[in-house]
C-alpha cells in the first residue's frame, strides 16, 4: 500500500497505532517493544517510507538530525540562532533537536561525546567557558562540530564569533560620550568566556578615556533578570556618592546611599542584566536616563520590553546562527560526516553594532500606563 504524498512520521504513526514519539523511536535506531517495531516497520514499508526517506536517512549511517547545545532555552538570544538554523537544516532535509546545559560543564561534555553513538550527525554548541575538557571533547569528537563563542586558535573546530571586546568598549564609549563618568558594570560569571571578553571591554573602554575601573562599581552575578536587579541594588546601597567616594568612616557606612552622583551609568554584560538593573532604578525612584542611563548588549528582544527602550549592542546572533548551520552543512556535504582534521578548521566574527535607544539619550515622553510593556509594569 502507498499513498498519494510523502509519508510523515504522523502518517506512520496513525497507520501503526502508536504514537509518534515510538514511530521516532525505531526509525532513529533507538530502541522499542519488539511489537512496536514490527508495525512501525509493516507501515512505513507499506506507506512507501522505508525506499524513501529511510532510505535516505540511513544512507553513510546519517540519521539526518542536528543538534544545538545552549546554555539557557530562555534566553531570548538563542531564539534568532534557532531560527535561522533550523531554516537551513530543514532545507536541507535535517531535523533541529534543542538541548540546554545550564551552563553545566558535565552536561556540555556529554553533549560532545553523544556525537559517537551517531543519533546526531553534527552538532551547534555555544559553551559559556572553554575548559582543557572541552578542548579534549572537540578533539575526538565523533561528528563535525561548530562552537558559536571565541575559542583558542589551536583548537580543531569551526566557530563562528562576534568581538564582544570591542562591543563592551562600543557601549562604555556611548555611555562616556553621553557625559557620564561613574559607569557602573553588572557582569555574568567571570570566568564564563562572555563575562571575561565583556569585562575586558569596560576596562578597556575606561583607560581609553583616562579613567580606570573603580571596584565599587562592579558587580558579579548569574545573567538572568533577577541578579540584575539584585546587583544593582546592592550597588546602590553601597557605594558612596561620587564627591565622598573616599570617604570610609563607620559613619559613611551605616546609612545606604541613593545618591545618583554615585553612579550615573550602568553597563550590564547582557540585556536579561540590563532589565533587571533598569527595574531597580524604577523601583528606587531613579529615572532613567536623567539620573542613571543604561546600556545592555545582545540587542535581544528585552530591549524593547523596557521601559524606556534598552540601549544594546547588536552581537549579530540571528548572523552566528546561519553562519553556524552553514559551516556544519557544509562540513556534512564535503567531508561525509566525518569531523574535520584540525588544520582545516575554520573561524570566522561576526562585528558588533552599538544600537542607541532612549535609556542612554534624551528622556523619553512616556506612554500611556495601559500602553506599557507587561514586564515594565512588574
Amino acid at each position: 500500500m502507498t499513498t498519494g504524498g510523502t509519508p510523515t512520521v504522523e502518517t506512520i504513526a496513525e497507520h501503526a497505532g502508536v504514537s509518534i514519539a515510538s514511530v521516532s523511536r525505531v526509525l532513529n535506531g533507538h530502541g522499542a517493544r519488539a511489537d512496536t517495531v514490527r508495525r512501525v516497520e509493516r507501515a512505513a514499508a507499506e506507506l512507501g517510507y522505508v525506499p524513501n526517506a529511510v532510505a535516505r536517512s540511513l544512507q553513510g549511517g546519517r540519521s539526518m538530525q542536528l543538534t544545538f547545545a545552549m546554555q539557557d532555552i530562555g534566553n531570548p538570544v538563542y531564539v534568532s540562532m534557532v531560527r535561522q538554523i533550523q531554516s537551513l537544516a530543514k532545507a536541507q532535509g535535517y531535523r533541529l533537536l534543542l538541548h540546554s546545559t545550564d551552563a553545566v560543564l558535565a552536561d556540555e561534555l556529554a553533549v560532545l561525546r553523544s556525537l559517537a553513538d551517531r543519533t546526531s550527525d553534527g552538532l551547534i554548541i555555544c559553551p559559556i567557558r572553554i575548559t582543557p575538557e572541552h578542548l579534549e571533547a572537540l578533539r575526538t569528537a565523533a561528528r563535525p562540530v561548530v562552537v558559536i563563542g571565541s575559542l583558542p586558535s589551536e583548537a580543531p573546530v569551526d566557530s563562528v564569533r562576534t568581538d564582544s571586546v570591542a562591543g563592551a568598549r562600543l557601549a562604555v564609549h556611548h555611555l562616556l560620550d553621553t557625559g557620564r563618568r561613574r559607569v557602573a558594570f553588572i557582569n555574568g560569571p567571570a570566568d564564563t568566556v562572555p563575562g571575561a571578553n565583556r569585562y575586558a571591554g569596560y576596562r578597556s573602554a575606561l583607560e581609553e578615556r583616562g579613567l580606570s575601573v573603580d571596584p565599587a562599581l562592579v558587580r558579579t552575578t548569574e545573567f538572568t533578570i533577577e541578579a540584575g536587579a539584585a546587583a544593582l541594588h546592592a550597588l546602590l546601597d553601597e557605594a558612596p556618592a561620587a564627591d565622598t567616594a573616599a570617604d570610609h568612616t563607620a559613619d559613611a557606612a551605616a546609612e545606604p546611599r541613593l545618591d545618583a552622583a554615585a553612579v550615573d551609568a550602568v553597563f550590564c554584560a547582557n540585556d536579561q542584566l540590563a532589565l533587571g538593573a533598569a527595574q531597580a532604578l524604577h523601583s528606587r525612584g531613579l529615572r532613567i536616563p536623567e539620573d542613571v542611563a543604561v546600556a545592555g548588549m545582545d540587542d535581544s528582544t528585552l530591549t524593547r520590553a523596557s521601559w524606556p527602550p534598552l540601549t544594546s549592542v547588536d552581537l549579530g546572533s540571528a548572523e552566528r546562527g546561519r553562519i553556524a548551520a552553514r559551516m556544519l552543512l557544509d562540513r556534512l556535504s564535503q567531508d561525509g560526516g566525518d569531523a574535520p582534521p584540525p588544520a582545516s578548521a575554520r573561524t570566522e566574527t561576526v562585528t558588533p553594532r552599538l544600537i542607541v535607544r532612549a535609556s542612554t539619550t534624551a528622556a523619553p515622553t512616556a506612554p500611556a500606563a495601559e500602553r506599557l510593556p507587561e514586564e515594565a509594569c512588574r
